[in-house]
């Protein structure tokens, strides 16, 4: 029995993870972008190859111009992962219904994920007592206020109006 007939070709894979031949292009893994390839031209395969190792293997594609051809392993699509809240949010939570329904409004209009404003707003909760923070809380909700800059400056009134009448100046 004869061996099969085959051509050889040196292909440079391109940009996108294709070697180019006879105006069609063939997918190999993109690790090999811009990386000099054997191409092994059979009657109705085409094998991509460098050195011994097989790289891929497609059905030549006869007959028909500009068309690629992609294997399923190689170009992956990436995939999103899946938003998960922000570590900082869910140490504000579970403490206070308002302060947790905050944190809610916060995420919701701030950009991104909110990471900085709810920093700042669980840096308040471990700096200023309980009472005034949540007073002040209370009425930034009430307005849609989420400047942590005034809620802090609303935060500190509430506190020096306590020290305030805790003290008698005399």
């Amino acid at each position: 029995m004869l061996p099969p007939v085959y051509q050889v070709v040196e292909r440079v894979v391109d940009l996108q993870g294709f070697v180019s031949l006879e105006t069609n292009r063939y997918s190999v893994p993109e690790r090999w972008v811009g990386k000099a390839l054997s191409v092994y031209l059979y009657a109705t395969e085409v094998r991509v190859c460098r050195g011994e190792q097989l790289l891929a293997v497609h059905a030549r594609l006869l007959g028909v111009r500009d068309t690629k051809q992609k294997l399923p392993g190689h170009h992956p699509t990436p995939q999103p992962r899946p938003r998960t809240p922000p570590r900082e949010a869910t140490l504000l939570q579970g403490h206070d219904p308002l302060l947790d329904a905050y944190v809610a409004a916060l995420v919701r209009q701030a950009h991104g994920r909110g990471v900085r404003p709810l920093r700042r707003l669980l840096d308040f909760k471990r700096t200023y007592p309980k009472e005034p923070l949540l007073a002040a809380v209370a009425q930034a909700l009430q307005f849609g206020l989420f400047d942590m800059g005034r809620l802090e400056h609303m935060i500190l009134q509430q506190v020096a109006g306590d020290f305030l009448q805790s003290r008698r100046w005399r």
